[in-house]
């Protein structure tokens, strides 16, 4: 459900290859599809997940054309519902949202049903524990959909059920499959299967019954791109697949082509461009700083916060062309003088733009568009411009107002 956020993607290049573990990894659901289509399984979170089919810039492409489909079960989908309910939805609403807006920044509460809204888990410092999705049911007063990342979510269903004591019940949803269906056809794809569902717009959900169960679809993802996340019961999840890479205009895509193309949107992934110490300001993340909650200064680290917001963060994170090779995460950057003023979070190589593009983290004064730095790469500094975010034009379909 990542908009991102949010989350759950993996840094990688074409030709990485992955270092042998002895981690005991978890099978999503589709495990086989995966490897009967030729997927070059890898662990990731615990995992073992397709990195990539035919290759991961031939999956990119194929994305940004017409329609990839991405296996993300590995993340955290979650309900949360009021036990004592009144029969009154908003009231019952605003009471399910007062559980979760105290370890969040997000004006939950104002939440129409079927919306979904982009937040951040926080610490008490005003560092970020994670990014994820709460979505208003659009059929069940006082529940909440969450989808939290890959990495992190056992902290952080912890974290939403210690939030909800006995007032509600928490839920795991974890167990099925949960897909994106992500590109320009992805709509025109989605409406062969619920055609009601391509009525949705950007950032609302809503379930519909099809071959005998219920599909909870989410106009949401993470590449940038318009696109549906569906989560599906395991039962039913292979049927789904078939049904849906059957369709011409749909390819299955691994987790390569899942990070190249949020890199490309501008998107932070979670362990790399946010963890606990960075803040939402630092981040860009400002308008996940919810109106409402801002003037309260009821959410973890509001004091720190509010203050990077009205005189400036210590760090930003920025967008940056690289000339020459990738310059990938942990590379130093430096000014023109040579000296080192930043790190690389997120880099590799754009193939909508040809070019390499990287996400870092600089001093304030030098976060401009337009300004000169340098990417050291193994050992050699290669000229790089600091330039706006996204690198490539979000495409999100977003109904009239």
């Amino acid at each position: 459900m990542h908009g991102k956020t949010v989350a759950g993607s993996v840094c990688l290049k074409p030709g990485t290859k992955m270092a042998d573990t002895s981690e005991t990894l978890k099978n999503v659901v589709l495990n086989d599809k995966h490897v009967a289509a030729g997927g070059r399984m890898v662990p990731f979170g615990g995992y073992s997940l397709p990195v990539q089919y035919e290759g991961i810039v031939a999956e990119h492409k194929w994305t940004r054309e017409h329609a990839g489909l991405f296996d993300v079960s590995h993340m955290g989908p979650s309900f949360l519902e009021l036990n004592e309910k009144t029969g009154d939805e908003d009231a019952d609403h605003a009471a399910i949202a007062a559980l979760v807006e105290p370890i969040v920044c997000g004006d939950i509460a104002r939440l129409k049903p079927g919306q979904i809204r982009y937040t951040l888990l926080l610490n008490q410092d005003g560092g970020i524990l994670d990014d994820l999705m709460i979505a208003r049911s659009p059929r069940f007063a006082g529940t909440l959909y969450i989808v939290v990342n890959a990495a992190t979510k056992e902290a952080d269903f912890a974290m939403i059920s210690g939030a909800a004591g006995d007032k509600a019940k928490f839920t795991r949803a974890d167990d099925g499959a949960l897909l994106a269906l992500q590109g320009p056809e992805a709509v025109d794809v989605m409406a062969t299967i619920i055609p009601e569902a391509a009525d949705l717009g950007f950032m609302h959900y809503g379930s519909w019954e099809w071959n005998g169960t219920r599909l909870m679809i989410a106009r949401s993802g993470y590449t940038g791109e318009d696109g549906f996340e569906i989560l599906v019961p395991s039962a039913f999840a292979g049927t789904l697949w078939d049904k849906l890479v059957g369709d011409e205009r749909v390819r299955p895509a691994g987790l390569g082509a899942r990070d190249s193309l949020r890199l490309e949107a501008g998107l932070p992934l979670y362990g790399h461009d946010l963890d606990e110490t960075v803040s939402p300001v630092e981040a860009d993340l400002g308008f996940a700083l919810s109106k409402r909650r801002r003037e309260a200064a009821d959410f973890p680290g509001a004091s720190r916060i509010l203050a990077e917001r009205d005189n400036g963060p210590s760090r930003a994170r920025v967008g940056l062309f690289v000339e020459g090779a990738p310059a990938r995460e942990g590379a130093e950057i430096a000014d023109t003088e040579g000296n080192i003023i930043g790190t690389v979070t997120s880099g590799g190589f754009s193939p909508s733009l040809g070019k390499a593009i990287a996400l870092a983290f600089v001093p304030p004064e030098f976060s401009a568009p337009g300004t000169k730095l340098l990417a050291i790469v193994r050992g050699r500094s290669q000229p790089a411009e600091v330039t706006p975010t996204p690198f490539v034009p979000h495409r999100y379909f977003r109904k009239p107002a």
